[in-house]
């Protein structure tokens, strides 16, 4: 354990208070506390908030490690730094980093469940959503946005992207398609998924490679072999590629999947997948 102990001398004229004259006062700097009136050092906080948010440590078994090196740090006390400090420092970066995002032209976005205890006005059993948006995989400037909402309607997309003009990759939620002035590109990881799932539907699995989802499968398995193949040459390669192989496969599969459409059950697993690719 290191102790750091900082000093401020102040200084005054004994002259000029002695015959009770003006008396000036100077004090000694000192460094700028990242929170004011606050023992926390930038060193202190940037470690609690690394083993919470990086390394997943609860702050109440942060406070019982304190407790065992002799320092009395309770869990409100480090909760309340960690909320300072993102007001006071991480809400201004996050809102330039966001300026930044709605001017890239290719971005990804999805939105997954989370769980908040005590939240006002809301039960525990509420879903509510982390909202993810990040830029795309050559961009010069990598980043990565999370927005906390209390729901999944697509407005809140819509709101967080407002003024964004470009390529938006996302699954199938429908509620992207509320967001207004972009081209949504759709991910064959999701669409492929479905038709994984729908071959585990299949009780009999001798059988399941000789079924439609077999076929629509295999159809989203050589996409991304050929992926594969292209993934070390450069943009304007892999679009001639593209072009070449990806593009025919695309005709003969989404040919397929108007074909299969006709027959397959809506609500059946097969059904879903085939839809969810045409949607």
């Amino acid at each position: 354990i290191i102790k750091e102990e900082h000093v401020q001398y102040v200084y005054s004229c004994r002259h000029c208070e002695e015959n009770e004259i003006e008396t000036p006062i100077v004090t000694a700097k000192m460094p700028t506390p990242v929170i004011k009136n606050s023992l926390a050092s930038p060193s202190l906080v940037s470690h609690i908030i690394t083993r919470k948010y990086v390394e997943g440590l609860p702050l109440y078994r942060q406070e019982q490690q304190f407790k065992r090196d002799g320092i009395n740090l309770t869990r409100q006390t480090l909760s309340n730094w960690i909320i300072n400090v993102s007001n006071s420092y991480f809400k201004h970066i996050y809102t330039r980093m966001h300026e930044i995002l709605i001017q890239k032209d290719i971005l990804h976005a999805d939105e997954t469940e989370v769980e908040v205890l005590n939240e006002p006005g809301r039960e525990a059993i509420n879903k509510s959503y982390m909202w993810m948006y990040r830029t795309g995989k050559y961009d010069d400037t990598p980043m990565v946005l999370f927005d906390y909402q209390p729901g999944r309607n697509g407005e809140y997309a819509r709101d967080f992207l407002k003024g964004y003009k470009g390529y938006l990759h996302v699954d199938g939620y429908a509620g992207y398609n509320k967001v207004p002035d972009v081209t949504l590109v759709g991910c064959f990881a999701h669409a492929r998924r479905k038709y994984d799932e729908a071959l585990i539907a299949i009780s009999d699995k001798e059988s399941r490679g000789h079924t439609q989802a077999a076929e629509g499968l295999e159809f989203c398995s050589r996409l991304f072999k050929l992926e594969e193949e292209i993934k070390d040459l450069s943009p304007e390669e892999k679009y001639i590629k593209r072009i070449e192989s990806s593009k025919p496969l695309l005709e003969a599969y989404f040919s397929w999947v108007e074909k299969t459409a006709e027959t397959a059950l809506p609500k059946s697993a097969l059904g879903l997948a085939v839809n969810y690719s045409l949607n």
